[in-house]
């Protein structure tokens, strides 16, 4: 029994050749897909480059994610910008946009008696501003309008 040559390419031999990556011949794969600008990396960031096995891995850094802090109603857990320190935010309550509005609405309405004084006195009708209890600097402010 004599030993058959393997067919001439790997696969199906009627088909022909399968596409192989990267393709023979050297050519690196496709050059700043998917980066911005024309940066080796992106985003300002450099290019790694890894080699296994003859192929090569192009490995790029992502951004970091920038957390945008919601302030509402009640306190939040955040850090102080101005002193660093990881705090509970202390919250306060002020006469805003809303409450006038409110106000003049209940004026019109007919509740003129004293009556369209009440939102001044409603902490949902006002405003809430957050600040941090160790220095007590204002670190955001929610507007009810």
């Amino acid at each position: 029994m004599t030993d058959a040559a393997p067919p001439p390419y790997p696969g199906n031999p009627t088909k022909g050749p399968e596409p192989q990556y990267p393709p023979p011949g050297g050519q690196p794969p496709m050059q700043g897909y998917g980066q911005p600008y024309g940066q080796p990396g992106g985003y300002g960031q450099p290019a790694q480059t890894q080699q296994y096995h003859g192929q090569t891995t192009v490995v790029v850094a992502q951004p970091a994610m920038a957390v945008v802090q919601q302030f509402r109603e009640t306190p939040v857990h955040t850090k102080c910008p101005h002193c660093q320190a990881e705090i509970v935010t202390a919250t306060s309550y002020e006469t805003g946009t809303f409450a006038w509005i409110i106000c003049l609405v209940l004026c019109f309405v007919g509740c003129d008696l004293g009556c369209c004084l009440i939102p001044f006195c409603v902490d949902g009708c006002k405003d809430v501003t957050h600040s941090c209890p160790n220095c007590n600097q204002v670190i955001g402010k929610y507007n009810r309008m």
